[in-house]
C-alpha cells in the first residue's frame, strides 16, 4: 500500500510544481523555514519523493531565483535604453515585494538556469544600447540593482506594511509613532511628518522612480563630464 501511495505521489509531481510549491512556501514562511520535509509536507507527499525531480534544496533555490526572474519583465527592444531599464526597474521590483525572501539570494547561483541568463543577457543588451563605455555601464548595472534591492528591503519592512500597499500604511505608522512627539525634542521629524508624510496623496513608493532617474540621468552626466574632461586635457 505505502509503495502505491508513493507511486501515486509521484505520478502528480514534477519538478515545475515542486518549485511552484516551494515558492508558494517560502510566500508564506519565508526562506530559513523552509526545508525539504516541510515542502514535502506542503505538497502531501514525502521528502524522499521530492528527490526524483530535483537534486537537492540548493537545485530547489536555483529553480525558485529562477522562478522570480521569469516574473520580470525583460527590458523592451523598442524602448530606448532609459525606459527599458525603468520598465525591468519597475517590474524587478513589483516581483521582489511579492518575494521578498528571494532578497539575499536573488545573485547567488553559482549555476543559474538558462531563464536566468536570458534574462542578463537582455538587461545588459539594453544598458549597451545607450552607447556607453563599459565601464559606466558596470557601474549603472550594479547601482540600479542595487537600489533596486535596497528601496524593496526598505518599504517591505516599513511599520504597518501590507501585501495591498507596497511601503505600507505610512500616513497610520506616522499617526502611531511620530505624532506623539515632542515637536520642541524632534522639530525635524515631527515637521516631516505633519506637513509631508500625512498629506493627501502622499505614496513612499514615487521616490522609486524618482530615485531611478537620479541614477539614469547621473550616469549620462558622468559620461558627458568624462568626455569634457578627456578633451579639455588633449
Amino acid at each position: 500500500m505505502e509503495n502505491l501511495v508513493s507511486a501515486e505521489a509521484r505520478s502528480s509531481l514534477d519538478r515545475a510544481r515542486i518549485i511552484q510549491g516551494a515558492v508558494a512556501l517560502a510566500d508564506q514562511i519565508g526562506l530559513e523555514p523552509l526545508t525539504m520535509r516541510r515542502l514535502a509536507e506542503h505538497l502531501k507527499t514525502k521528502p524522499m519523493t521530492l528527490y526524483h525531480y530535483v537534486k537537492n534544496k540548493e537545485d530547489i533555490l536555483t529553480g525558485m531565483v529562477g522562478y522570480v526572474f521569469d516574473e520580470v519583465e525583460r527590458p523592451d527592444v523598442e524602448l530606448g535604453w532609459k525606459e527599458a531599464i525603468t520598465q525591468r526597474a519597475q517590474s524587478f521590483r513589483l516581483a521582489l515585494t511579492r518575494h521578498p525572501w528571494a532578497l539575499p539570494i536573488i545573485e547567488s547561483q553559482t549555476q543559474p538556469g538558462p531563464n536566468i541568463l536570458d534574462h542578463h543577457e537582455a538587461v545588459l543588451s539594453a544598458w549597451m544600447r545607450s552607447g556607453l563605455p563599459l565601464p559606466l555601464i558596470a557601474h549603472g548595472v550594479a547601482i540600479s540593482d542595487a537600489f533596486v534591492f535596497g528601496f524593496v528591503l526598505q518599504e517591505t519592512t516599513l511599520p504597518l506594511g501590507g501585501e495591498e500597499e507596497l511601503g505600507g500604511n505610512l500616513d497610520e505608522a506616522s499617526r502611531e509613532i511620530i505624532a506623539p512627539l515632542a515637536p520642541e525634542k524632534y522639530p525635524a521629524l515631527t515637521r516631516f511628518t505633519a506637513e509631508h508624510v500625512m498629506q493627501p496623496g502622499y505614496d513612499f513608493g514615487d521616490s522609486f522612480d524618482v530615485g531611478l532617474r537620479f541614477i539614469l540621468d547621473g550616469i549620462e552626466r558622468l559620461d558627458r563630464q568624462t568626455n569634457q574632461d578627456q578633451q579639455a586635457a588633449e
